[in-house]
């Protein structure tokens, strides 16, 4: 539900409309990139590497040619020796350039060593398993704290297989604070590897035509990166590549940069001269996808007797895995995020991001914040019990004021945090809960808190920016060209409401298009919280600029100033004098032979960053002599600027508290120490929770007034996730008194800590 604290009733915004395209999703008509078929299509896999860590010393492809049905095989030999980031600049604030198509050395089990293109997806099998490839085994590590000493194997020839640099963050003098405080919390905290597990598997599908324009059908959150990533590696003219997702089913962040499929796709497409289509096998997305990175955090803070935050050191340590992907970016902001949601006036970060042989980890929903208060909101509930506080009461004497400035640098507008740390404890029955009589028997009850903070945008790292064009039809519809991808959110839906209530026409009037290079406005891409806030942005703007040239016409038609105008259910009316009146497509219609107006708006959106805040509560059982876990409710208070359409914006919080969940119990990705194989890259093996096992959940979105946003909305589909997996462990400390600061919280683990 939403608490409405804006004061402007609108039409369309903030109502409950069901998705634009969700009858076409429901019937099967939408087209997923793996439902792309094309006359006289191959098929495509990789092979992969089963090692680690090695260097190919001799690849025999000669039998699986020979095979019949086989009509290319591409090895290191065969693509151009291109270093590259997966994606094009601007993004070099969130990658580094590590990576080639292929080459003849690999770095986790699942690198691709070579591609087959054949005519049967069945033939692919035998050819792959045609391939001889005499590998020279090198050592392998899989620990970053490992990684960094002298003695261990160079990834990438990096100092102590660094990807980037130290970051680091730093204001105050840090040893002052420590000595000004009058205790010292220290704690080392260690996260998970859990992964996206979207529906859709990694696809694309890439087709010549005869003049050598290349169309790719991928999915994918940011289109113009894949055009951008594939002009800037295979050396094609941008001008020549046009890249479609119309429809994806999910990504979560994952889904952002490339690695080897989509330019050996293509390059197999260019030799065969037929369309090539390569779709990930379920395996596979586990495998040679992206996980959440697996982060150690060594915090260490201090606090006066009454509460009052003096100090914060901190190391965040990011298990990159053998390549940098969103490594860099993530290690970025989960290194602002320690230093950020509670004041403290002495500050030192640091912020290293590792290699290892580990599969790679890259963008996922949360983006290295998850990490960061899984460790800052446990410690300020460490705090808070050694100094007899109440956990929202710690908070509350170290919260930031509007004006303070954020991670960023950005000013904080408004903090919105306090009001939801109490609708929270409202809704959960906090005080009650916390005075609670403890259980006799072996299931113990207890509530905990978390808090969070996130910007809608990767700003400063990346420069935003979005277009949008809304073109006025001659019988008053309306078709909103946008660049930004729908990954299942709404964002279509969204986008449509924003123009529909800006233009003053009925929502039924707007057709979207969405992810297609060749027809709509750039766009960097659907992540960071970003769609609505900064696509939305560029829809209003170029909604509103539709509108003023739309007034202007029916002002010189109906004998009155623009000013007096306005447009309410696709008629424009004047304010003065209602009976003057001429309905959009009347005044838009060629009647009597004059030729139809022409009305397109444009608009663009490149702000500075926003802020959102949430607190998250959750009600645990805890099985004392199982160390059996059960969510009983989650409470999550989120302060949304405003509310685009209630329906999607409590999914997107339901959905990320899915999520947070399972990360917080269960998800893992695991490794072998040993070999660096996946354990359980399966939906058999890696364990998720079904719906069923989804406890209540409670989402209230708080409304306030903000003039950044479209309609004053800000970013909310990462927020969810973030304070999650610290809000149940500070729930379990309270039924158990265990201080978890491991995740997931096995059993096992939960009862060597349980009193």
């Amino acid at each position: 539900m939403s608490a409405h604290l804006g004061p402007t009733p609108l039409r369309v915004v903030g109502q409950r409309v069901p998705k634009v395209d969700g009858v076409d999703k429901a019937t099967g008509v939408a087209q997923y990139t793996v439902d792309v078929r094309r006359p006289r299509m191959l098929y495509a896999r990789l092979l992969r590497s089963p090692h680690a860590h090695a260097r190919i010393r001799h690849m025999d492809v000669s039998r699986a040619q020979a095979l019949r049905g086989v009509r290319a095989i591409l090895t290191y030999r065969d693509v151009p020796p291109v270093v590259h980031a997966g994606q094009p600049q601007p993004r070099a604030g969130s990658l580094a350039r590590d990576q080639r198509i292929l080459e003849d050395r690999v770095r986790f089990v699942g690198d691709g060593v070579a591609a087959v293109a054949a005519d049967h997806p069945d033939i692919l099998e035998e050819a792959l398993a045609l391939i001889q490839v005499d590998y020279e085994v090198l050592p392998a590590v899989f620990d970053p704290f490992e990684a960094m000493q002298p003695a261990a194997p160079s990834l990438h020839g990096t100092d102590r297989n660094l990807v980037i640099p130290p970051f680091i963050v730093r204001h105050g003098d840090v040893e002052q604070g420590f000595a000004e405080a009058d205790y010292i919390f220290e704690g080392r905290y260690e996260t998970s590897r859990p992964m996206p597990a979207y529906m859709e598997p990694d696809a694309c599908v890439c087709e010549f035509d005869p003049s050598g324009r290349l169309t790719v059908w991928i999915s994918t959150q940011a289109p113009f990166m894949v055009r951008g990533s594939l002009s800037e590696v295979l050396g094609i003219p941008m001008s020549k590549i046009r890249v479609i997702c119309e429809h994806m089913g999910g990504g979560f962040g994952a889904k952002q940069d490339l690695y080897q499929y989509p330019y050996l796709c293509v390059l197999l497409a260019q030799r065969t001269g037929r369309p090539v289509k390569m779709e990930y096998t379920r395996e596979e997305t586990f495998v040679a996808g992206r996980s959440r990175h697996p982060v150690v955090i060594e915090l260490r803070q201090g606090v006066t007797r009454d509460g009052r935050l003096t100090a914060r050191q901190a190391r965040f340590v990011a298990n990159s895995g053998a390549y940098a992907s969103h490594g860099p970016g993530i290690t970025r902001v989960g290194t602002n995020a320690l230093a950020s949601l509670y004041k403290c006036p002495h500050v030192y970060i640091e912020g290293l991001c590792v290699y290892t042989n580990a599969p790679i980890a890259g963008a996922f929903r949360g983006y290295g914040a998850p990490q960061a208060y899984f460790a800052l909101e446990s410690q300020m509930d460490e705090i808070a019990a050694q100094l007899g506080l109440d956990p929202i009461e710690l908070r509350m004497r170290n919260m930031f004021q509007p004006g303070d400035r954020g991670p960023a640098g950005t000013p904080f507008r408004e903090v919105m945090l306090p009001a939801c740390l109490q609708r929270g404890a409202e809704l959960i029955g906090w005080a009650e809960k916390r005075q609670r009589p403890a259980d006799p028997g072996p299931i113990k009850r207890g509530v905990g808190v978390a808090c969070q903070l996130h910007s809608a945008t990767s700003y400063p790292a990346v420069k935003e920016a979005a277009g949008a064009v809304v073109s006025i039809n001659e019988d008053g519809t309306v078709q909103l060209l946008i660049g930004a991808a729908d990954l299942g959110t709404g964002a279509k839906t969204v986008m449509a409401q924003i123009a529909a209530e800006t233009l003053g026409v009925g929502l039924d009037a707007i057709r979207v298009v969405s992810g297609d290079t060749d027809v709509t406005p750039y766009d960097i891409g659907a992540y960071a919280s970003r769609t609505t806030f900064i696509a939305g942005g560029a829809v209003q703007r170029a909604a509103e600029d539709a509108k003023r040239q739309l007034l202007d016409l029916a002002a010189q038609e109906l004998h009155a100033e623009p000013a007096d105008l306005h447009v309410t259910d696709g008629v424009v009316a004047s304010r003065s004098d209602p009976g003057r009146r001429i309905a959009v497509k009347d005044l838009v219609a060629s009647p009597g032979g004059r030729s139809a107006r022409t009305i397109v708006g444009r608009g663009t959106f490149a702000p500075r960053n926003d802020y959102s805040f949430a607190a998250q509560f959750a009600e645990v059982a805890v099985d004392t002599e199982t160390g059996q876990v059960e969510v009983l409710q989650m409470v999550a208070v989120h302060d949304v600027g405003r509310v685009i359409n209630p329906t999607t914006a409590e999914g997107q919080v339901e959905g990320a508290l899915h999520q947070g969940i399972g990360y917080a119990l269960m998800e893992d990705l695991v490794v072998d120490g040993v070999s660096g194989k996946a354990l359980n890259a399966n939906f058999a093996d890696y364990k998720m929770l079904t719906a069923l096992d989804m406890p209540k959940i409670y989402v209230e979105l708080l409304e306030s007034v903000d003039d950044l946003g479209p309609f004053g909305a800000k970013g909310l589909a990462e927020d969810g996730v973030c304070p999650t997996a610290a809000a149940i462990a500070n729930a379990i400390y309270h039924a158990t008194g265990a201080r978890v600061r491991q995740l997931p919280i096995a059993p096992d683990r939960l009862l060597e800590l349980i009193p």
